[in-house]
């Protein structure tokens, strides 16, 4: 009688059968979930233990003005977009005293975090030897990993990231208007035990990934350095200065009364970009600024609508936030070699678009195309990321408590503007940044793909598909 359709019948003495919290919601029980779940639970497996599961100190252990420029990293949510590893773009840190006294929440080499609430809620990133020793913030899980091996720690990495577990993390969630995970929920969700051989090939996969992120940001800090050093400046010695004076011409022209607009390093900065050729970005490319449709119209499919806080220099972060198709079909969309440029909140971030994409960004990001051919897309996105943008942005947004950078200065930004044979070299070393950030986060989806395999087939079949397309 019920057959064909989606429902599925749960006992009452099936409603809290591993001492959880009594859920009642429907869609705890979905079918689907229920099917992966024992699925798992038919074969030999293992649940994380509830001490190893921690979380982030609450806003009364740790208040913002402890935040620091160095120190250990704190890590918070807008830090996990993708899952595996940590954004390590607007970093902040704490004291080692701070860490020490909010030990309990210290993570290491290894260890995984799990975001709690936000856009990446249900995303498991790991702690690599780019950060070896960190603490997390009250909206992350910690999972402290020290009694398991190596292998085993970056399976359960893996295994998480898969689309089966992360069906079993998210029906977990709670709450509506922001919805929320529990500390303890990833204790409730199985693990399958698989093989050490293949525990180990995941193991290797997983480093392999990490090694090609690593030769991606190197590649991307080297293209960096080479235009500060191709353009002859040195921003070691740019602190702030206890005093410093303008004058009152300077004051009424740039109709500016906060002492930081006029620190010394500015002028610096535009003294030196005197001595070159630039133009103004406002006369190198046109600028078109999308749409705020408001959270009325945010939906659960659609048309992905994209915010400031999905986007960083290195690309675009899946959206858990869509568009009606119908409603915002004309919406301006990003095209091929569009740079997407941030104006508020975090405001300068730039990134280039490397195909077209059917997606609309928010009215917080700009969308520059280039209009004079003495410049290459990947050069101005570098330019646009490097200090000597990010100074100028930062001396125009100053002095309010949320950043905003307005469109008339915006236009007004200096760009040099260097040697064509110059271009094309630091284009070139961008281009092999992230050539192989898309190869490591390729490499990520099919060793998912590999444990999927090995839990819904066998563990030959997932081998001999890693080995295909690692």
């Amino acid at each position: 009688m019920l057959e064909g359709l989606e429902i599925n019948i749960i006992s009452f003495f099936e409603l809290n059968n591993d001492n959880d919290i009594l859920r009642l919601d429907s869609e705890f029980y979905s079918k689907e979930c229920e099917t992966i779940n024992n699925n798992i639970i038919r074969h030999p497996h293992f649940y994380l233990r509830k001490e190893e599961v921690v979380s982030g100190p609450f806003g009364s252990s740790l208040k913002s003005d402890s935040y620091l420029e160095k120190g250990i990293p704190f890590i918070r949510v807008e830090n996990i977009k993708g899952g595996f590893t940590i954004d390590k773009n607007e970093m902040i840190y704490i004291s080692p005293e701070d860490n020490e006294r909010l030990s309990n929440s210290q993570l290491v080499l290894d260890d995984i975090i799990l975001s709690k609430v936000g856009n990446s809620i249900g995303s498991f990133a790991r702690i690599d030897n780019s950060i070896k020793l960190c603490n997390i913030s009250e909206n992350n899980i910690g999972i402290k990993l020290k009694n398991y091996d190596i292998a085993t720690k970056h399976y359960i990495l893996a295994y998480l990231n898969t689309n089966l577990a992360k069906k079993l993390v998210l029906r977990r969630k709670s709450g509506n208007a922001q919805p929320k995970l529990n500390v303890n929920d990833i204790t409730f969700v199985p693990i399958p035990n698989l093989s050490v051989p293949f525990k180990k090939v995941i193991s290797d996969s997983i480093l392999k990934s990490t090694s090609l992120l690593d030769e991606s940001i190197n590649s991307y800090r080297q293209s960096e350095d080479q235009f500060l050093q191709l353009f002859c400046i040195d921003f070691n010695d740019d602190q702030i200065q206890k005093g410093h004076t303008t004058t009152f011409t300077s004051v009424k022209n740039a109709g500016r009364f906060d002492a930081e607009y006029y620190q010394p390093k500015y002028e610096k900065l535009f003294n030196l970009l005197r001595e070159k050729e630039t133009k103004l970005l406002g006369n190198i490319v046109s600028i078109k600024k999308s749409i705020e449709p408001g959270s009325e119209f945010y939906e659960t499919k659609g048309i992905p609508f994209i915010r400031v806080a999905d986007l960083d220099i290195f690309g675009i972060s899946n959206s858990t936030i869509y568009l009606n198709t119908c409603l915002f079909k004309e919406v301006i969309r990003p095209k091929k070699d569009t740079i997407l440029l941030s104006k508020d909140g975090s405001i300068g971030i730039a990134y280039k678009m490397e195909r077209d994409e059917d997606m609309i960004t928010s009215g917080a990001i700009l969308h520059l195309r280039i209009t004079d051919n003495c410049i290459l897309p990947d050069y101005l996105t570098l330019v646009m990321n490097s200090k000597i943008v990010q100074m100028q942005a930062e001396r125009d947004a100053g002095g309010s408590i949320i950043q905003h950078w307005k469109l008339s200065e915006i236009s007004n930004v200096i760009i040099p503007i260097m040697p064509m044979e110059d271009q094309i070299r630091l284009s070139s070393k961008v281009q092999e940044s992230f050539r192989l950030r898309q190869e490591s986060k390729r490499l990520l989806e099919v060793t998912k793909q590999a444990v999927e395999i090995a839990i819904s087939e066998n563990e030959e079949t997932a081998l001999k598909f890693l080995k295909d397309n690692g």
